[in-house]
């Protein structure tokens, strides 16, 4: 047997100890094209099972018929760079690697057909591990997490893995759903600038390079695993880092706004800071909920303290804001008035917004993901996308008064 650290790309080392000693149950590894991230999976799943008797193994795909040139492929390669290929049985007919000491099996299976999914059985002990394919072709995380309640379930415990080459699109599903912190998933990115030279060979980066020369966005979005986005988001100057509290403890003046909603549309609010020399705008803290009453909102911008400062409101609701002020918080409607929202969007989009995902993650997903709308033809559609935009309004408003302000122009 050949030892795993050997054959295990240098970038997967961490992950490789997190997951034998079991840190985490889901692992979401992202990365361009030659980050070696489907290999390491490869690698190590053979070698958990070989340690866990009457475990056993899914590899998905999305669509069925690209099993056997994928990742089946890919999985009898691993088992011989492990040198084991010959204590294993492969069963293309089947799509099944068997481990003949034991029984052990991986299956491959398609999830286009979720009648054979559902179907999937074991001959002894449990499915522990699952390994979704280029995750970002299954419809959403509904789809992978309706496959995994059919699967985690007769063990004590489970291995996860997502593998996937980040759409260029920041709203795709996958990208929004890697950037959601969950304490039982640890994530991992890499790219083939992480890969031994040598593994990968002199024409990978040769075509690499060639490419960043012509065109560095399809590079970095191709190579790198970067979500570079389309072309039609409306915010391109996110700054997404960590706000950290020194930082805001020097901030001499915030701002608030709120957006009312109930349900589907949730109610926003976002406490700001707006750096005036800089022009850059630090969002600091949010409530993004659906469900609650104006009195419980209410409740927890009090419990939070933040009636330090004035809140402007979404003015289309006079009787909300006259509860708010009721429980006495200093609220007031917004002027809005015909072409604030054009001229807000636009002074918005001139500014650098900066994000901490850690504590505003609603208004992130929605900042980094809010784009112009398409025709048939596929061409953006002038105007702005009354959907997905209730952080986005809250912003609006809490910044009028420094957007309506002469001599600070859009």
């Amino acid at each position: 047997m050949v030892r795993l650290s050997d054959v295990l790309g240098p970038a997967f080392r961490e992950l490789e100890r997190d997951v034998f000693r079991h840190g985490h149950t889901h692992y979401d590894l992202a990365g361009g094209r030659g980050s070696l991230k489907s290999s390491a999976v490869s690698l190590m799943v053979p070698v958990l099972l070989m340690g866990h008797p009457g475990t056993h193994a899914l590899v998905l795909r999305k669509v069925a018929a690209t099993l056997r040139d994928s990742v089946f492929a890919q999985y009898r390669w691993a088992l011989e760079k492990l040198g084991v290929a010959g204590r294993w049985t492969a069963r293309p007919s089947d799509m099944e690697l068997v481990y003949r000491p034991t029984g052990q099996r991986i299956l491959f299976r398609g999830a286009d057909d979720p009648v054979k999914l559902r179907s999937v059985k074991v001959p002894f002990g449990y499915i522990a591990v699952t390994h979704f394919e280029e995750k970002d072709q299954f419809a959403g995380r509904e789809e992978i997490r309706a496959i995994l309640q059919g699967t985690m379930r007769g063990g004590e415990r489970f291995w996860n893995f997502e593998t996937y080459n980040p759409p260029a699109s920041r709203e795709h599903w996958a990208n929004l759903d890697a950037a959601e912190d969950w304490p039982d998933r640890l994530r991992h990115k890499s790219c083939y600038l992480d890969a031994p030279r040598a593994w990968l060979g002199e024409a990978f980066f040769a075509e690499a390079e060639r490419l960043c020369a012509a065109d560095e966005r399809a590079w970095r979005h191709e190579y790198l695993g970067e979500a570079v986005g389309t072309g039609d988001n409306v915010f391109r100057n996110i700054q997404c880092r960590t706000i950290t509290d020194e930082e805001i403890a020097s901030f001499d003046r915030i701002y608030q706004g709120a957006d009312w909603g109930w349900y589907p549309d949730p109610f926003a609010f976002l406490r700001v800071y707006h750096d005036s020399a800089r022009e850059r705008i630090y969002l600091l803290d949010e409530y993004y909920v659906n469900y609650k009453s104006n009195r419980e909102t209410a409740m927890w911008v009090l419990e939070k303290g933040y009636y330090d400062y004035p809140i402007l409101c979404d003015s289309a609701e006079p009787k909300s804001i006259r509860d708010w002020r009721e429980m006495g918080l200093p609220a007031r409607g917004a002027a809005k008035g015909p072409g604030s929202l054009e001229y807000g969007f636009k002074w918005l989009q001139s500014r650098t917004i900066v994000i901490d995902r850690a504590r505003t993650p609603c208004a992130w997903r929605e900042i980094s993901g809010y784009a112009y709308l398409k025709d048939r033809a596929g061409r953006p559609v002038s105007g702005y996308p009354d959907r997905d935009d209730h952080a986005i309004s809250a912003l609006r408003y809490a910044l009028e008064p420094v957007i309506m302000a002469r001599g600070r122009g859009a």
